[in-house]
This record gives structure tokens, sequence and C-alpha cells, in this order.
């Protein structure tokens, strides 16, 4: 068998299986089978977050190839401030009962960061622009993550809602691929993602709502209606993927890291996830109201 696809077989089996431990109540239970009582599901969650945000953050400063000014220094400590900011609704429950206007600015400035990208890639080769552009789009969606699930500190609970949409986003990714390889004709994008094609995006999204189907059936606790969560899930994955291509094709670099062999960076296997994550949740926060 070919050493490479060995390596990313098992490198991919541990990324799973660390999205597993993190996200539902499982890792939580086998720790504490070991060691009762020693820890809650939400601060594995919560560590999961932070180490993305971390390495996502630290990989696209080097993608974009700071100079030598302030900004660099600067990026880490701002970022750091915003998600302590975050961190302390995380904690204190505060994502699950208010709704505020500074979310949907901030959510709005990750649209303005992608219309930038593509439209105006010029304001990005300044360190001012880069440091903007690193702190909304490699920061501010795992901040928003936080968000997604619900849980209990009494009750010991914690909601699904974050396992499930890495798995619509996974199974939007292969539906797409499968249906492309073999019926796509018509490429979306074919200067920044040659293996796109329309017929593939159409296919992500019809069998991705299958899935979405199940997922409502049979989970009545998860917060939303999970048919509206995979249509937005299979809408918007494919945007992510092609953001994180444009962002290294203007500055010349194929992966993002090397941080999970085989499989490149955190922003490389993350791409749909930083789009999805503050879509579905501004759904979320929307559905209360409606």
């Amino acid at each position: 068998m070919d050493k490479n696809l060995i390596q990313r077989t098992v490198s991919g089996i541990a990324y799973v299986a660390i999205i597993i431990f993190c996200t539902t109540p499982f890792g939580a239970q086998l720790i504490n089978s070991i060691s009762p009582d020693l820890i809650q599901q939400q601060y594995l969650y919560y560590a999961l977050i932070l180490l993305l945000l971390a390495v996502g953050s630290w990989e696209c400063v080097k993608i974009m190839k700071f100079g030598k000014g302030y900004e660099k220094w600067v990026v880490f400590p701002l970022i750091g401030f915003i998600f302590y900011i975050f961190s302390k609704r995380y904690f204190h429950h505060d994502f699950f009962f208010d709704f505020r206007l500074s979310e949907i600015l901030a959510l709005a400035l990750i649209l303005i960061a992608v219309i930038t990208l593509f439209k105006y890639p010029n304001e990005l080769y300044f360190d001012s622009g880069k440091l903007i552009f690193t702190v909304i789009y490699a920061a501010l969606p795992f901040c928003f993550a936080l968000g997604l699930p619900k849980y209990s500190t009494f009750e010991n609970t914690f909601t699904l809602e974050v396992l499930f949409l890495f798995v619509l986003i996974w199974s939007s990714d292969t539906f797409a691929y499968l249906v492309g390889k073999f019926f796509g004709k018509h490429k979306m994008a074919p200067k920044i993602s040659p293996k796109k094609t329309w017929e593939g995006y159409i296919g992500g999204v019809v069998l991705t709502l299958v899935l979405s189907f199940f997922i409502e059936k049979y989970n009545h606790d998860l917060r939303g209606n999970w048919m509206v969560v995979g249509f937005l899930v299979a809408a918007f994955a494919p945007l992510g993927d092609l953001v994180e291509s444009q962002l290294k094709r203007n500055f010349g670099v194929k992966d993002s890291g090397n941080i999970i062999p085989g499989h490149g960076g955190v922003l490389d296997r993350l791409d749909s996830f930083i789009i999805c994550a503050p879509v579905v949740y501004l759904y979320f926060i929307l559905e209360k109201f409606i």
C-alpha cells in the first residue's frame, strides 16, 4: 500500500476521532470512567476550539506573509482579547439567551472579508489589511462556533450540533466530489478550484438534504430545523473551500500548514467549517425570533 495513503488514512482517522471526542459527551465519559468527575464536556469542546483558533490564526499569518511592522505582533493579542470576550459568554451560557446587534455586525464583517478577498485583493497586500482579515477570517468563525452547542453543567448534558455540522460538511464534500467526478461537466470556478463542478454542487446539496432529514428525524434535542441547516451547509461549504483556495492563490501558497499529515493544515481541513459555523449560528439566533 502507498505510504502516503497510509499516512492520510491514519491522520484522517485521528482527526475524526478528536472531533468526536471533543464534540460529544463520549469524551468526558471516557475520561471520567478512568478518573471520576475529572472534567465536563464543555471544557473539551472549548479546548478544541481554542486549539483550532490558535493554529488557524498562525497559519493565516504565515500565508499572508506579514512584513516587519507592528501588525504582526498585534494580531495575536487582538485575537486573544476577542476570544476572551466570547469565552465569557460561553461559560455564562449567554449565547443561548441573548440577541445582540453586535453579533450581526461581526457576522457581516466575515462577508465583507470574503468580498474583499475576491474583489479587492490589493487591500490585503498591506499589513493593516492582513491584520484585519486574519482577525475576521481566522478568529471570528471559531468564536461564533462556541455558541453552536448547548450544555447544562447541572444536568451534565452537551448537545450534538457541532458533531452533526461536521458530519454534514464531510458528507457535502464527499457527495459533491463523487457526483462531480462521474457527472460533472460545468466548472464552478476553474481558475480557483478546477475540480469543482455545478453538477457536483447540486448533487452535494440534494444528498446532504437527504442526510439532514434523518438527522432531524432522530435527534429532536438539536437547535433549529436540520433540513434548513443541511441546506445552508451544502450551499456554503463549497464557498469555504473557494475562499481558502483564493487566499492561498493570492499569496502563492500550496498548503496552509502540515499539522495533519497528508491533509495539510487547520485552514485546509476546516475551510468549510470557517464559513458554515457563522452561517449556522446566524440561523440559530434568527430562528428564535421567526
